[in-house]
């Protein structure tokens, strides 16, 4: 027994322009009927005063013409008017099923134009734009609202691509010293018990650098993927506490931390003011110096840190907080640097939906301000 599929009236599919006909149709044909219903009403119900009667002709009888005779004729007025009404109604009812149909396609063309377009964009192709033109209307702001996400969306892709690249050299090189240093040390039939220590604790290092590049990379997509809880914290405190474990004989430490409660990941905000602490004694120069001050400003919880160091080009700060960009001359990271630690305080300070901003110093250094959402 064949099985029969039932109808399923969501697979009848009504275009927007036969739906905008229909509806300029409907609307133009309930106006036409109640307009001739209005006519003929007051046609019939007249408030106005009729005309007095025709006189008689002459050498008539001077009589008038009887009212039985007047009621007929209007009757047939009547009759008349209401059928050449509906006639033209129908007339007009099919000229506005027309008219419809070429407004809402002349309407809807730029619909079409941009559909066309989006369904040529892929995610290899995503330079193209709908570059909409004509006049200032909802669709044009809808097509320039398309294009800026179209933006948005390019240059995350690009942000991802650029970083899986990185990330992947990163994590290559140290494999393919690992790997070499094992070679090296089994092709040796004379490598004695320290020599084989040594290409050790250098297996070691590289496994130790590896570590913490995956450590930095994880804190950075947890940073980029927000917050799912929130708990009262005190950035002095936590900058305290930072400070504590980080020092150097060689950098002066200056420190004014005012009270400056937030809410926020307690591991985040924790990872946040070890990177700039760890990234103020990094690039820094012997016999420099490092300012850490926490407040409250503008009902906001601020934390400024800055540092001596060499002199940095004001148009390169937007690569500092970029993964795994090292700037060449005056920042170029040591040996364990990452390249990732001002990328990981801007991740997990948009977490916070705080802002950041980060300059160069004219005698050289860096000074990095960030302020916590309230």
């Amino acid at each position: 027994m064949r099985s029969v599929r039932p109808f399923s009236v969501t697979a009848v599919r009504r275009p927007v322009r036969l739906r905008l006909t229909l509806l300029y149709s409907g609307l133009f044909l309930v106006a036409a009927v109640l307009l001739v219903a209005l006519i003929y009403f007051l046609v019939e119900h007249s408030p106005f005063p009729g005309a007095p009667p025709a006189p008689a002709p002459p050498g008539g009888l001077g009589l008038p013409v009887p009212v039985p005779k007047v009621e007929e004729q209007q009757t047939e007025n009547l009759r008349r008017l209401l059928v050449n009404s509906l006639i033209a109604l129908a007339v007009m009812a099919f000229a506005s099923m027309l008219l419809g149909w070429l407004m809402a396609g002349r309407v809807l063309r730029p619909l079409g134009d941009m559909t066309a377009t989006v369904r040529r964009i892929t995610a290899d192709r995503l330079d193209r734009r709908l570059a909409a033109s004509g006049p200032d209307d909802e669709l044009k702001e809808l097509a320039d609202t398309f294009d800026e996400l179209l933006d948005r969306l390019e240059a995350a892709f690009t942000a991802q691509r650029r970083f899986v690249a990185n990330a992947s050299h990163e994590l290559r090189t140290p494999l393919t010293l690992q790997q070499a240093m094992t070679e090296v040390a089994l092709a040796d039939p004379e490598a004695d018990v320290e020599s084989l220590r040594a290409v050790l604790e250098r297996l070691l290092a590289a496994g130790q650098h590896q570590e913490r590049l995956i450590e930095a990379l994880l804190t950075l997509a947890r940073s980029q993927q927000g917050l799912h809880h929130r708990q009262p914290l005190d950035l002095a405190a936590i900058t305290a506490q930072a400070l504590d474990r980080s020092g150097d004989p060689a950098v002066h430490i200056e420190s004014a931390l005012h009270p400056a409660p937030a809410s926020g990941d307690r591991a985040l905000i924790e990872r946040l003011v070890a990177n700039l602490l760890d990234n103020a004694l990094r690039h820094n120069v012997p016999g420099g110096w490092i300012k850490v001050a926490t407040a409250v400003q503008s009902g906001r919880p601020t934390l400024r840190i800055s540092n001596s160091g060499p002199a940095i080009p004001p148009d390169q700060i937007h690569r500092l907080l970029q993964p795994f960009q090292r700037l060449e001359t005056g920042r170029k990271a040591s040996g364990d640097g990452l390249g990732l630690g001002l990328s990981i305080v801007a991740a997990i300070v948009k977490a916070h939906h705080g802002t950041l901003e980060a300059r160069p110093l004219p005698e050289g250094g860096l000074e990095v301000t960030l302020a916590l959402a309230s």
